[in-house]
């Protein structure tokens, strides 16, 4: 392992100090650093592991490795519904050597049968994964072009766009990022910023339960994980938000809020009621 982790850190300062066209490395060995041309989609035999606040591995199986246009890497099984098993987020470069082109000190550490060495390393992080592929089924590229993002129907579209617009709903001195934030698992309804600078992510329901509470802290959990963001607080903000849910949120940390719809859109003014 240790040798190839040496040769993986090795490859990617060659690799980055290296002019393009250099022919350092055939195009079969990839560095990607931030966009990549389209969304890559290989179906392999593989098995991975990751490196950085923790150690995990996944034993080898067939699995969906996905390297996106933003540069993020994702790796998927068929199940756990849209969650993948581990992923990089970006910025992070990839590095993929044929068996032929890894040193033979590092091939010692490999399965004779290995085809490819992938390694992804985090650009501000030691967190590196490394998937050995055994074998490669199939293999797509595609440029999806720009996406216009989600468009949600009736009250939580609603909410979404009144909320952007009256952002010291949250607090004051609060600030406006973006509507629908993207991530490697889905956008985030509302990024913003509060009166520190602080990152808030903002999960926007009509009804506000578990499940909802459960996408924020995913959601959290990945964002996290990005130097840029980091640290990043949630918010979850809904025109009723279920009893099990606030206890669920506040335990873990996440703030909750109550929006009135009405007062809101302009068409009634709790300060005006009597009861």
């Amino acid at each position: 392992m240790l040798s190839i982790l040496a040769f993986s850190t090795a490859c990617h300062l060659l690799a980055a100090l290296m002019p393009p066209g250099s022919g350092f490395y055939s195009w079969h060995v990839i560095l990607f650093l931030g966009r990549v041309d389209g969304v890559r989609i290989v179906i392999a035999d593989c098995s991975v592991d990751y490196e950085g606040r923790l150690r995990a591995h996944l034993p080898r199986a067939t699995r969906l490795l996905m390297v996106k246009n933003d540069g993020s890497v994702l790796i998927h099984s068929d199940g756990g519904s849209y969650k993948p098993l581990n992923w990089m987020s970006p910025p992070c470069s990839l590095l993929v050597a044929d068996y032929d082109e890894i040193p033979d000190s590092t091939r010692e550490d490999l399965d004779t049968d290995v085809q490819q060495l992938w390694t992804v390393q985090a650009a501000k992080s030691d967190d590196r994964l490394l998937i050995r592929v055994y074998e490669v089924i199939h293999e797509h590229a595609h440029d999806l072009g720009v996406d216009p993002g989600l468009i949600k129907d009736g009250v939580e579209a609603d909410l979404q766009r009144l909320l952007a617009e009256q952002i010291e709903t949250l607090g004051k001195g609060y600030s406006l990022v973006r509507r629908e934030y993207p991530t490697a698992i889905g956008p985030v309804d509302i990024m913003a910023r509060d009166s520190n600078g602080i990152s808030i992510a903002v999960e926007l329901k009509r009804v506000g339960d578990i499940d909802g509470v459960e996408q924020l802290t995913r959601y959290l959990d990945l964002l996290n994980r990005d130097p840029r963001l980091a640290p990043v607080k949630g918010v979850f903000a809904a025109q009723k938000i279920k009893p099990q849910a606030r206890t669920l949120a506040e335990d873990r940390g996440i703030r909750c809020i109550s929006l009135d719809y009405d007062a809101m859109r302009g068409i009634d003014d709790a300060a005006d009621r009597l009861f």
